[in-house]
C-alpha cells in the first residue's frame, strides 16, 4: 500500500507517528509523512520520506505565539481550542493544497493532530479511506471525561456529554477556515457537521487507558507507538555522567514555552537540592548556563534509551513523555501546562507511579520537594517497575499496522476496490 500520513504539532505529536511510519515501512508499505519541519531530522534518521508542511510550530508556541498566554495564565478548553485553531487558520489552505497534490497517488490518508480536518477533507475529495491516529482518547465514551478537561470523576452520562461538547467546540473553532479551504482548494461544498464515523487507532497503552466497552470496533487502543533508539549511541560526556554516580533525576518540559522560566527553574533547582540531575531545555527558551553543577544539560536524546537510566522523570505530562516514562519503569512527577497533560497526570497518579499533579503556576519548591519524596518511596518505585514490565510487552506499532491492513482490506473505497 501507498500511505500518506499527516500531522501537525510539537515534537511529542510527531515522534510517535514516526515510530508508526517506520513500522509500516518494515511491513513493506510505502509511506510519505507530512509534518512540521521540526520532525525532519528524526524522520530522515529512520528512513522515512518526509515533507515539511507550511508553518513553524516552534515559533507558534514561542513567547509571541498563541500558546504563550495559555502558559502564563493557565488554560481552559475554550482557550485551548482557540489557540490551536489560530495555528491551523494560518496554514489550512497551504496544508490542503500540499496534501491533496501528493495524496492523489495514495491508497489512504492517515491523519492526526490539528491537521486532522484537512486530512479528512482531502480523503473525502479523493474518495479514499481516512484513518485517524490518536495519542489521547477523543472518541466519546461514558468511561471517562474528555481528556481536554481536568480529570474529574463524573457519572457516565456526563462523561459522554463532555466528549461531545468538547469535540463540538473544536469543530466550531476550525470550521470556518476549513470550509474556506475546501472551497478554494478542492471546490468542495462546506461541511456543517464534523466527521464522526471514521476509524481511529490510538497509540496509547491499555494499561493507562483500557479500551472503553462502549466504543465501536472502528476505535482501537493499540498500545504505545515509539521510535526505537536502535543503534543510537550517547555522546561520550553523557555516558560518562550516567556511569559516574546514582541514576539522576530527569527534568524536561518538551515543547512547552512562554511560561515564567526563571520562577519554574528556581523551584526545580531548590527542590532537587543538589541531587544529580539531567536537564533538557527543549523549546522552553531556558538558558541552561544558569544551572548549578549538579545539573547535566542534554540535547535531543531518545526517551526510550534515556529514561530507564534515570531515577524519575519530571515532565509536563505530554502523551509521549508520559508513556515513555511508564514504559521505562520509572516514577514520574507531572507539572502540566495545557491540553491533555492534566488527563495524563491523572492517569499516572491513578496508576500509583506519580504523585497528584500541581499546575505549573501553583507549584513551589516545598510542594515539588514533597512530590520528589513521593516518587522515591519504595512502593511507588515497585509500581513503576511493574507497569514498565507489562507495557514493554505491548507492541503498539505492530498492532496498529495490522489494524490498518485490516481496515484497508475491508474498505470499499480503497484503490484496489475502486479499480474493480
Amino acid at each position: 500500500m501507498r500511505l500518506t500520513v499527516v500531522t501537525y504539532g510539537t515534537t511529542g505529536d510527531t515522534l510517535p507517528l514516526i515510530g508508526l511510519c517506520r513500522g509500516l515501512l518494515d511491513a513493506d508499505h510505502e509511506v510519505h509523512f507530512f509534518a512540521d519541519r521540526s520532525a525532519l531530522a528524526a524522520a530522515q534518521a529512520h528512513g522515512i520520506s518526509f515533507h515539511a508542511l507550511s508553518g513553524d510550530m516552534k515559533a507558534a508556541v514561542g513567547d509571541d505565539g498563541a500558546f504563550s498566554k495559555l502558559m502564563r495564565e493557565g488554560s481552559d478548553v475554550t482557550q485551548m481550542a482557540k489557540a490551536v485553531a489560530h495555528i491551523a487558520d494560518e496554514n489550512t489552505v497551504s496544508w490542503m493544497r500540499e496534501i491533496a497534490d501528493h495524496a492523489q497517488f495514495s491508497d489512504a490518508i492517515l491523519f492526526s493532530g490539528i491537521a486532522s480536518y484537512v486530512g479528512l477533507s482531502v480523503a473525502e475529495y479523493l474518495h479514499m479511506p481516512a484513518i485517524g491516529l490518536g495519542l489521547w482518547p477523543m472518541s466519546p465514551t461514558r468511561t471517562f471525561a474528555s481528556p481536554l478537561l481536568p480529570p474529574w470523576r463524573m457519572p457516565g452520562w456526563l462523561n459522554l456529554i463532555s466528549h461531545r461538547a468538547v469535540n463540538a467546540l473544536l469543530w466550531q473553532s476550525f470550521r470556518k477556515r476549513i470550509n474556506e479551504a475546501r472551497r478554494e482548494v478542492l471546490g468542495q461544498a462546506p461541511r456543517n457537521r464534523m466527521w464522526c464515523d471514521y476509524p481511529i487507532l490510538y497509540g496509547m497503552s491499555r494499561h493507562l487507558v483500557p479500551q472503553p466497552e462502549d466504543w465501536p470496533e472502528i476505535w482501537k487502543i493499540c498500545g504505545t507507538w515509539y521510535v526505537d533508539s536502535g543503534t543510537w549511541e550517547p555522546p561520550a560526556v553523557l555516558a560518562e555522567f550516567l556511569s559516574s554516580g546514582a541514576p539522576p533525576i530527569y527534568v524536561g518540559f518538551g515543547s512547552m514555552a512562554g511560561f515564567d522560566r526563571k520562577k519554574l527553574l528556581t523551584i526545580v533547582v531548590d527542590a532537587i537540592a543538589g541531587r544529580r540531575a539531567l536537564f533538557y531545555p527543549g523549546w522552553s527558551g531556558i538558558d541552561p548556563t544558569v544551572l548549578p553543577e549538579n545539573f547535566f544539560v542534554i540535547g535531543d536524546t531518545p526517551h526510550h534509551w534515556l529514561f530507564p537510566r534515570t531515577a524519575m522523570v519530571i515532565h509536563h505530562g505530554g502523551a509521549g513523555t508520559s508513556h515513555a516514562a511508564c514504559r521505562a519503569g520509572v516514577p514520574s512527577i507531572v507539572i502540566p501546562f495545557a491540553g491533555d497533560q492534566f488527563f495524563w497526570a491523572g492517569r499516572l497518579a491513578a496508576a500509583r507511579v506519580a504523585p497528584n499533579y500541581i499546575h505549573h503556576t501553583q507549584i513551589n519548591a516545598k510542594s515539588l520537594s514533597d512530590m520528589i519524596a513521593f516518587a522515591e518511596m519504595p512502593e511507588v518505585v515497585r509500581c513503576a517497575n511493574a507497569l514498565g514490565e507489562v507495557m514493554a510487552q505491548e507492541d503498539g506499532v505492530s498492532r496498529a499496522v495490522e489494524q490498518i491492513e485490516k481496515l484497508m482490506a475491508q474498505s470499499p473505497s480503497s484503490r484496489k476496490n475502486r479499480s474493480l
